[in-house]
């Protein structure tokens, strides 16, 4: 490829971001190097990732404030958004950050993004608050990304857009009448419900243009869903799969995944106790050996995920190149020492759109996400300090989250 061609083939590569959540924390000891800088050690976890070392930065102490909830568990819901205390009475979640991006260039592809998980349940919320179910079966996402649908069902599919455009010119109408009614203090509210819904007539238009446009042919097979529900690893490798081919055919910018732990036993060799209940290991060496199996065995996943991205070409670089990758929990270690989770710790961050090569160190909690706009890209950012080793006590919430600073806010970022 001639060099000019090669450097507009770069320019045009659109930026892309997948977060990955694994629900029950992930055990510090066995992930944190004690070194900050290039020139870590790794550690167990992060030397099955050493292919990759140049391609992802480790980073502690990250956390959202007042994560305290309806119990530990419920800060699942605000990986993503930073809502305070989850799950309590009037808790209302906000937007996440997948969504929030999707809003600004959702248009641009034929998903605005893609919601997956190992269970129903996701880490994707409307700006409304409300949760977007996430879809687990492999073999229906492949279907949707790639395989085209019949005249029928394409025509079926062009009049529920219409039927939604014709809803859309109705509210407007309506819309209009009331305004003229309202006070000068309500003409604010009323013009963001405008906005609204021009953008929804937008999206709808764009997706009438996407029902006529055959999808992508590829040259893969669809996969087999696999019907125990106990194998979280094998049900999240096969949606890791999936990933590199929806980024490329750029079916979707945007990709979010929840790994969420359950209460039975997960087929993983040497592996005879429930992985809640391993991860509530109390500083148990049998458990915590049995977790470090489960957690290793999640690390393999992601070595092949980042893997596969960077297998992918696009011009002279590589779809990684053009990827943010969040892996990270809502968890520190769930230790049932105290009989106390820590619903706000983030133990890691792998992305090679951030500064690269090297591990940051755990300082006070601070903001685990922002947009970057000048940069038009993702990052995710931390104030480091002097390096510290992470912390082995049962008690993180109080250890970790003191002094906890308040989150940036993204929606006011960008």
């Amino acid at each position: 490829m001639l060099p000019h061609k090669a450097a507009a083939a770069a320019a045009a590569s659109p930026k892309r971001m997948v977060a990955v959540c694994t629900s029950l924390g992930i055990y510090g000891p066995a992930f944190f190097p004690t070194q900050a800088g290039r020139g870590y050690v790794a550690t167990e976890y992060l030397d099955l990732m050493k292919e990759h070392r140049n391609d992802f930065t480790v980073f502690s102490g990250l956390s959202h404030p007042d994560q305290s909830g309806a119990d530990g568990h419920s800060s699942e819901m605000t990986w993503l958004t930073s809502a305070r205390h989850p799950g309590l009475g009037g808790f209302r979640n906000t937007i996440s950050l997948d969504q929030y991006v999707a809003e600004k260039i959702g248009v641009e592809t034929r998903y605005p993004s893609l919601t997956l998980g190992t269970n129903n349940v996701s880490q994707s919320y409307t700006r409304s608050g409300v949760m977007i179910p996430a879809e687990t079966r492999p073999s229906v996402v492949f279907a949707k990304l790639f395989t085209n649908g019949s005249q029928w069902e394409v025509q079926q599919q062009m009049r529920k857009l219409k039927d939604g455009r014709s809803i859309m010119d109705t509210v407007r109408e309506e819309a209009k009448r009331f305004g003229s009614r309202v006070g000068s203090s309500d003409r604010e509210k009323l013009d963001e419900y405008f906005t609204s819904v021009r953008e929804m007539e937008l999206r709808l238009a764009k997706q009438e243009e996407w029902v006529q446009k055959p999808k992508p042919v590829i040259d893969a097979k669809a996969p087999s869903d696999i019907a125990e529900n106990a194998d979280i690893i094998g049900r999240m490798q096969l949606l890791f799969e999936l990933v590199p081919l929806a980024l490329q055919t750029d079916s979707t910018r945007l990709i979010t995944i929840l790994v969420q732990g359950r209460g039975d036993v997960p087929p993983v060799p040497g592996v005879s106790i429930d992985h809640h209940n391993l991860s509530h290991h109390g500083q148990d060496p049998e458990k915590i050996r049995q977790l470090e199996l489960v957690e290793k065995a999640e690390m393999n996943a992601c070595n092949k995920l980042l893997g596969a991205l960077k297998q992918k070409k696009e011009g002279d670089k590589c779809l990684l190149d053009n990827t943010m990758v969040l892996f990270g929990s809502n968890l520190a270690t769930p230790t049932a020492t105290t009989g106390a989770t820590c619903p706000c710790c983030w133990p890691a961050v792998a992305s090679n759109t951030v500064s690269t090569w090297r591990a940051m160190p755990r300082t006070t909690p601070r903001s685990a996400t922002s947009m970057c706009r000048c940069s038009r890209r993702w990052a995710s950012k931390a104030t480091p300090s002097a390096p510290a080793a992470p912390p082995a006590c049962p008690g993180l919430c109080e250890t970790c989250c003191a002094g906890d600073s308040r989150l940036e806010d993204t929606r006011r970022k960008t």
